[in-house]
């Protein structure tokens, strides 16, 4: 996982134990809603600190850690903390604030399509909705006609609802 935005401190190392350091580090997105994110970074990644400032637009690796602890009295309590491993400066070509090329999307696959998912499925596209298969045989509908492809590009994402015919049906409403 990734978190991208300006650092707005960085801690001073914290000796924890004999065996234990960490340095922790404040992360202001920069989005709608700007979020203020502390990640520790520990050991030996400490020293991956040393070359920022605050103000530095920086793209951080991070890892998500919980552990659950039971105190004397026998209260069960949890704790979350994001730890990082890596620290990138972002760079004013990389568009800072905006998404990153290829950021949330599906990698291609050797022919510039969307690799499919877990699943075999087609990977989804900025909307959500399934890619479609320029190479895809024509389906056959329950009625055995094989379906085309639109004459017209959609629009809304969803395929064409299928034809049943030219036929109306008489209706008894009276308008």
């Amino acid at each position: 996982m990734e978190v991208t935005g300006r650092i707005k401190m960085i801690g001073m190392v914290q000796e924890v134990s004999p065996t234990f350091r960490k340095r922790e580090v404040v992360v202001t997105t920069e989005e709608q809603y700007p979020q203020h994110i502390l990640i520790e970074f520990t050991q030996d990644k400490c020293e991956l600190l040393n070359n920022f400032q605050v103000g530095t637009p920086v793209r951080i690796g991070i890892n998500l850690r919980g552990r659950e602890w039971i105190s004397p009295q026998g209260e069960t309590r949890y704790f979350t903390s994001i730890q990082g491993w890596r620290i990138d400066v972002l760079q004013p070509a990389q568009g800072y604030g905006q998404p990153q090329p290829g950021y949330g999307q599906p990698a291609p696959n050797a022919y510039g399509q969307p690799a499919p998912n877990a699943f075999g499925q087609p990977a989804p596209n900025a909307y959500g909705q399934p890619q479609a298969d320029p190479f895809a045989q024509p389906q056959q509908n329950p009625y055995g006609q094989a379906q085309s492809a639109p004459s017209q590009p959609q629009t809304n994402g969803f395929p064409p609802a299928p034809d049943f015919g030219t036929q109306e049906d008489p209706d008894d409403l009276p308008f």
